[in-house]
């Protein structure tokens, strides 16, 4: 439910790392988001530990390199030194990259924003009821602002609305506020016209789940969950006896059974670290697309739910088993997956 940023030399991972080390399983994971995932609370990376989790993932050294350069050039970090020996410093453009969607001061890479993961939870725990209202958003752009046209419906449909007709969106979600100032930064303000109902019928439909139904691709969502929860199972039970954390069932001693092995307790900082970027990156590719539907709207029980209960559990795992003054990436997603939080969006 959110936009993410350019994503450098995304690729799959490879299936395992080196045969003293596990690797996590194989994901598509952006160099970019690597970077700013490994940024710490004083808001640098360290080199060494960037190019170290980079490899585990899968990733040359020379598209470190690369993604370093853009990163730099771009504005959004300092560099100190070189190649492993290097530190980059967030720069406060880096720090303030955010969507437009109300993220404050965090990373644009770590996505989905850390609000709308919690918006997420709170949903799942019953804490966020639907009060039955629904947001309409229209608006009327000339073609000679194409481009902004373009980029208001993008965060529209970013943020989880839904199109009814030529210029009209629709959403359970209270993101007026979100919509209005993202009008406002592209200068189409004006033509933006917002409105709130309990009577929606679209097509003759107004019972309100046959129009979740209806206006979103519901079982396509529930299908993205589907990799997350494979990648977090492993990781949100407990070890295995011996301390290896092998996942039930898997074969042992087999690649995949060591890239899907979960932390164990003396696991190198690098590997816990490269499982948690992982498995942060499988959560943004189920929850971006995810309009965040309030649970009286989606048939019971929802996949989404499910799966993110279990990257919780994983999640608070991995945090257990990270070094000492890690990313700032386990506060941040550790806060919103555990903590209820404040209410709305």
């Amino acid at each position: 439910m959110s936009g993410t940023g350019p994503a450098d030399g995304a690729r799959p991972a490879a299936g395992a790392g080196p045969a003293d080390a596990a690797a996590p399983p194989a994901a598509a994971v952006p160099t970019r988001m690597v970077v700013h995932a490994l940024v710490r609370e004083d808001g640098t990376v360290d080199g060494a530990e960037l190019y170290e989790v980079a490899g585990l993932l899968g990733m040359t050294a020379q598209q470190v390199r690369l993604c370093v350069k853009r990163l730099v050039a771009e504005g959004r970090f300092g560099l100190e030194g070189r190649g492993r020996r290097s530190v980059l410093r967030l720069t406060a453009a880096g720090a303030g990259s955010g969507s437009g969607a109300g993220a404050g001061p965090e990373p644009a890479a770590l996505v989905p924003e850390v609000e709308f993961v919690r918006h997420a939870y709170r949903q799942d725990r019953g804490l966020e009821p639907w009060d039955g209202v629904w947001h309409a958003f229209a608006f009327a752009v000339p073609e000679s602002a194409r481009a902004a046209r373009d980029a208001l419906r993008d965060a529209l449909t970013g943020l989880g609305a839904a199109p009814v007709q030529g210029g009209l969106y629709v959403t359970p979600n209270a993101i007026g506020p979100y919509v209005r100032a993202r009008a406002a930064e592209l200068g189409v303000a004006q033509a933006l016209s917002c409105l709130s109902t309990r009577d929606l019928a679209v097509g003759g439909t107004a019972d309100p789940v046959a129009l979740a139904a209806r206006l979103w691709p519901l079982a396509e969502i529930a299908d993205r969950y589907e990799a997350l929860r494979t990648l977090a199972e492993p990781w949100s039970g407990p070890s295995a006896p011996d301390g290896s954390g092998a996942a039930a069932g898997a074969p042992g001693g087999s690649a995949a059974a060591t890239a899907a092995t979960p932390p164990a307790p003396a696991a190198g900082g690098a590997v816990v670290l490269a499982q948690a970027v992982a498995l942060a990156a499988a959560l943004s590719a189920a929850m971006v697309p995810d309009p965040l539907l309030p649970p009286e709207l989606l048939p019971q029980p929802w996949p989404g739910t499910v799966t993110r209960e279990t990257a919780a559990r994983a999640w608070d795992r991995l945090r257990a088993a990270a070094p000492a003054g890690g990313p700032r990436l386990f506060r941040l997603y550790g806060d919103a997956l555990s903590g209820p939080g404040p209410g709305g969006l």
